[in-house]
């Protein structure tokens, strides 16, 4: 990743502080998520925005993430998760300008959600790793140990993944919150 200067272009050498420098805690609807881009670790800002609707279709509008996929974890939260958003706008952002394609961020996506529809913020050392099936299972993802490694470099003690990818982690340093489905998921976030 690059950044132009007057003198031309320059590395930057971590991108995640840079995702993250603009970032407000405490505020719902904000969840960091943990992406693979090229061979490194990646942590950005996902924000929803979830308000009610005085129209008949609600609107669902996506920045950086697929539409389609948006759909999908929408419909995921209504049927498994229980949370009416069928009279909801959902609007969603990847901040930073990133456009991703990781599956790993759904369960980011889903807490950035559930978050704005609750209105209740995450923790602020929360960050969320795993795809979202159909069922509601929190799936495993691939290069765990590098989104970990790079949430812990970057002073996050509270990282939810997929019960199926705590077999293959091997750091203790940090809390590890091993998850099977998205309802405790949101159950541990806000009760």
């Amino acid at each position: 990743i690059f950044e132009m200067y007057e003198d031309g272009l320059h590395e930057v050498e971590n991108p995640s502080e840079i995702f993250l420098g603009e970032r407000e805690k405490n505020i719902s609807g904000s969840v960091v998520a943990a992406s693979i881009e090229g061979s490194r670790a990646v942590l950005f800002e996902v924000q929803a925005l979830v308000t009610p609707s005085n129209f008949g279709n609600p609107q669902r509008v996506a920045t950086g993430f697929d539409y389609r996929r948006l759909s999908i974890l929408l419909a995921v939260l209504e049927k498994r998760a229980g949370l009416r958003l069928s009279a909801f706008n959902v609007f969603l952002n990847m901040a930073g300008g990133l456009k991703i394609d990781d599956p790993a961020v759904d369960l980011a996506v889903c807490c950035a959600i559930a978050s704005s529809y609750k209105d209740k913020p995450v923790q602020k050392d929360f960050v969320a790793i795993g795809e979202v099936g159909l069922g509601g299972e929190i799936r495993s993802v691939g290069h765990i140990e590098k989104r970990i490694s790079e949430a812990n470099k970057l002073g996050f003690s509270n990282i939810v993944v997929s019960s199926n990818n705590v077999k293959s982690i091997k750091q203790n340093a940090i809390k590890i919150i091993d998850m099977k489905n998205i309802v405790s998921v949101i159950n541990y976030i806000f009760d």
